[in-house]
Formats: structure tokens, sequence, C-alpha cells
């Protein structure tokens, strides 16, 4: 086995990242809220030794809503349950820093990390949407640096909550009497332009030490986060060029700041559609279109850009002169566009080929050898650390990565046989920072 590993996280969206998926023969459209589901789609990932099972969050109801299962349980909650039913597979939690206060965060984390015997993470974003603003009073989405500026101070408030408790603090010793060493559990009485907590958090550090810090955003600003704080950064890259770019600007930043440029590993989403031959792959991604709606798609669309695309025409392009948002999803949307205006795309070719679902990022077609090749090539480019896996349907899609691309990555020796630590920490082989 080499000693650099791959690292592969379940993005665990639903039925699947493709829209169709839940209509899949064989799917029960309603599974996204049953919990046996949710257990058993966590058990194949960990029998496939992944990392971690990544749950994103959006505080909101989806303009999609009426075409397809969203996520709407409260991802800390589906992680606790299961963590009850796994052993080793990692948990991380999407957690708007907008809409949230960094102590119940803390806490609530931590709490989940000791209950997993410390497999916990969290998933810092800034939500750039106005339906979720307008759920907690607001008029009007934060200016994108001002949420930026209330991020890097939550994950700094949570470093410091979860570092209030000094290695040895509980003793919680029966016999002497003596439960806690109150000279190290000390306060951490912050105060800063978001944020006034006193600490000390009311729970000890975690078998890990504390629970792991994800960010998700290619931004300036959510580079100047990740840089900062970030254990492992979920990032969008179309090309192994664009990862490069991605990665060299993420190292020397963390870098500038005295840690490692290694410190963070880089997992880019990938959504991956398998068959035993490419034709067949390309079979069932057809399939899933005939049970999706490419209007909806204009939506998703109209919701990324900013703009009203109801009345677009899906078979001519993206009208020119659409801009990046100054204020919304800035990666997903210069991702998006890079492809729109490339020569010739139509909207429904942009739609077919960003990989179905609401996400923007790179998919692959084809046979197990091919998808283990393409991920083989990418790691071994050093540009990335692993992926953040999206399959086209759940479970049937990552059941087919599991059982037939898992093996092969085993056997070209840069990915696990097993687990070899107990801990998310351990998986990904991270110091605390």
């Amino acid at each position: 086995m080499s000693q650099r590993q791959l690292h592969l996280n379940l993005n665990f969206i639903g039925a699947g990242t493709h829209s169709g998926a839940w209509r899949w023969p064989g799917n029960r459209a309603d599974a996204f809220l049953d919990p046996d589901y949710l257990v058993e789609v966590a058990k194949i990932a960990e029998r496939g030794t992944f990392d971690a099972i990544f749950l994103p969050d959006r505080p909101a109801h989806p303009d999609r809503s009426g075409t397809g299962p969203f996520p709407a349980l409260e991802p800390t909650l589906v992680l606790a349950t299961i963590a009850a039913a796994t052993r080793h597979i990692g948990l991380i939690a999407t957690v708007s820093t907008s809409y949230n206060e960094p102590y119940n965060i803390a806490r609530r984390i931590a709490t989940l990390d000791h209950l997993s015997r410390g497999r916990a993470g969290v998933n810092l974003i800034t939500s750039a949407d106005l339906p979720s603003a307008a759920n907690f009073g607001l008029d009007a989405v934060p200016e994108h640096a001002q949420r930026y500026r209330r991020a890097i101070e939550f994950a700094q408030v949570l470093q410091a909550l979860w570092e209030s408790w000094g290695e040895g603090a509980l003793i919680a010793d029966a016999q002497s009497g003596k439960f806690i060493e109150h000279d190290k559990v000390r306060p951490i009485h912050h105060e800063g332009e978001f944020f006034r907590v006193r600490g000390p958090l009311n729970l000890p550090r975690s078998p890990q030490d504390k629970p792991v810090l994800v960010q998700a955003g290619g931004s300036d600003d959510g580079l100047e986060l990740a840089a900062a704080h970030a254990e492992l950064v979920f990032t969008a890259a179309h090309t192994l060029d664009d990862a490069q770019a991605y990665a060299t600007k993420l190292r020397q930043r963390a870098q500038a700041l005295g840690r490692s440029p290694n410190a963070i590993a880089i997992l880019p989403g990938l959504v991956t559609i398998i068959g035993s031959t490419e034709a067949e792959a390309r079979e069932r991604e057809a399939a899933l279109w005939e049970l999706s709606s490419l209007e909806q798609g204009l939506k998703w669309l109209g919701g990324i850009l900013q703009v009203d695309a109801s009345g677009f025409d899906l078979d001519q392009p993206l009208p020119a002169g659409i801009p990046v948002p100054v204020n919304g999803s800035t990666t997903f949307a210069r991702n998006l566009l890079a492809k729109a205006y490339q020569p010739g795309v139509t909207l429904r070719q942009l739609l077919r080929t960003r990989g179905g679902g609401a996400n923007n990022h790179r998919a692959i077609v084809g046979t197990p050898e091919q998808i283990a090749d393409d991920i083989i090539e990418w790691f071994s480019s050093g540009a990335i650390d692993g992926f953040n896996l999206m399959p086209i349907i759940l479970p049937s899609g990552l059941e087919d990565f599991v059982d037939h691309v898992v093996p092969i990555l085993r056997h070209r020796g840069v990915f696990r046989h097993e687990y070899e630590g107990t801990t998310l920490r351990a998986h990904l082989g991270a110091p605390s920072i």
C-alpha cells in the first residue's frame, strides 16, 4: 500500500444526485425521511471504508420542492442516528454560520463527537440565498464580505470553545472525589465584531481531541476561511488544471498563515454514473433524464445566476452578458457561466451536462475501470486528496461504486482495505490545529 492514501466522502443527497433519481424504479420517493434508509446508505459507505458521510443543508424550503426530495432533516440529528448504527465512518454536518450561534454549534458538534467516539466534523457555509435569510428575519442576504467575516469569527470561536478544556481536565475519580481539574477549564472571553462568548464549553475534549472543521466554497473569502481554519475542503473542479490552480492558491495561503501547505485535504465533488459498459452507463443517464424536469433545471440555473430564467429557450444558448452575482454562490455561478458560454452550448445541453440534480460538479459516465482510472489520474497529480462522491442514484449507484470501483482502487494501492483508526481525524490523517 502506498504511503499517500485517497480520501472518499459520500455527499448524501436524498435518492441521489440526479434530479430524476427519486423516480427510478425500485426507489421510494419518501425514503429521505426514513431512518432505516439513511442508515442503510451509511452502512454501504462504511462497507466501502469511506472517510465520512457528508450531509448538505439549507435552512429554507427550496423552489424545486415540487419535483423531488431535498435536504430537509436537520443534519446533526440524522448523523446521531447514523452514529448509533455504525462504528467507523465519519459524520460531517453542514451548518450555516450566518444563522446560528457558535456556542450552540460547538456544543452540538462536540456532543455528536462524544456520542460517536470521535467521528464528527462540521462544514461551515455562509448561506447566500434569500429564502434562508427571510427565515431569520432578514429582508436581504447579508453582503458577501460580511458573511465571510462572520464565518471566520465563527470558526475562531468554535476552536476556542473546543480548546477551553485542557488536556486532563476531566478527572472523574470517584475514589478521590475529584471530578474536574478546574485550573484546566478556562473561559474564552471572546469579544468580536459579531459574537460575545464567555465560555468555557460545558463538554470536555472529545476522543479525537476536537471535531474536524470543513469548508465548502471557492471564492477569495472562502479561501481565506479555509486557509486559516479548515482541515478538509469540499470544492468544485471541472478540469485538472482548475483543481491544480485552486490547490496552489489554497496551499500558498495556508503556508503564509504558518500552516503546512498539506494540512488541508482537498476533495472536489464527483458525480458518478456507472455501467458494466460505457454504453450501459450512458443509457442509465439518458433514462434518468426522461424522469427529470429540465424546466425545473432552469429554476435552478436562475437561482444560481440570480436571474429570471423562466422565459429562456432550452434550445438556445444562455443569453449573453450575465455577470457573476456579487452576493451569491459565486464559485458555482462562475463555473456555470464558463460552461454556458462555450461555443455552441445550448441550455438543454448545459443542464444535461451538469450531472443532474442541484449541483455544479464534474460527472464521469463509464465503467468501473474508467472511473477508477480517472480518480487515480487526478489523485496522482497531487492537486487533490480525494473526492466528495455524489452517486447519480442512491443506494444502487453507491453500491456499484463500493462493489466495483473500490476494489480497483484498493488493488492499485491508493485506497485502504480497512479502517486503520477509529476517529474521523485518524481517517484523514489530520493533526490537531
